[in-house]
């Protein structure tokens, strides 16, 4: 009996990581599907935002996962190329530091969807956190949204972090979302 549980924990995380995978591809499927000839700007604006997580994976070693708590999130965009650093505190039962460095992608004046890599830096805490237990390489996909004639953001992203998990090399992934004042 407990082969056939590890079996289909073993076929949980394939079916995870496929998902994970998928959306990354769709994502960016969208996203070069675009036309060139767009000759929308970047959503000007750095931010400092607040919203929640969510932890999408569980611990592979413990069971424990889909932990959820409240991010805050800093962006400054550099106005002459396409490129923000981002930063993102996961807070909960466990925290966690994600810094990135993003391309950003114009889909209009108000929008951008952007793509970025950086790591999570873990707490000492030993549970797991949104992203894992351990320190590991990270991919952000994300998308900002600028209001019109007033300074309100809307952000959105994932992050999936590689080898996330002490004693196993599985991947972690959580989503986050929120509301920021531009600067």
């Amino acid at each position: 009996m407990a082969n056939f549980r590890q079996l289909g924990r073993a076929v949980g995380q394939v079916s995870r990581w496929k998902m994970a995978l998928g959306g990354i591809f769709v994502g960016l499927g969208c996203l070069l599907a675009i036309s060139p000839n767009a000759s929308a700007q970047a959503a000007y604006g750095s931010y400092i935002g607040i919203g929640g997580s969510f932890g999408a994976t569980d611990n592979p070693t413990s069971g424990d996962g889909g932990s959820g708590g409240g991010v805050i999130a800093f962006r400054y965009k550099f106005l002459e190329v396409p490129v923000s650093i981002r930063a993102q505190a996961l807070i909960g039962e466990s925290s966690a530091f994600v810094p990135t460095v993003s391309y950003d992608l114009p889909l209009n004046w108000q929008t951008d969807a952007y793509v970025g890599v950086g790591a999570a830096f873990q707490d000492s805490n030993s549970n797991a956190s949104p992203v894992g237990n351990q320190t590991a390489f990270v991919l952000q996909p994300g998308i900002d949204h600028s209001f019109p004639y007033s300074n309100v953001v809307l952000f959105g992203n994932a992050i999936i972090a590689f080898d996330a998990y002490k004693n196993s090399n599985a991947t972690a992934a959580s989503v986050q979302g929120g509301v920021g004042v531009r600067f």
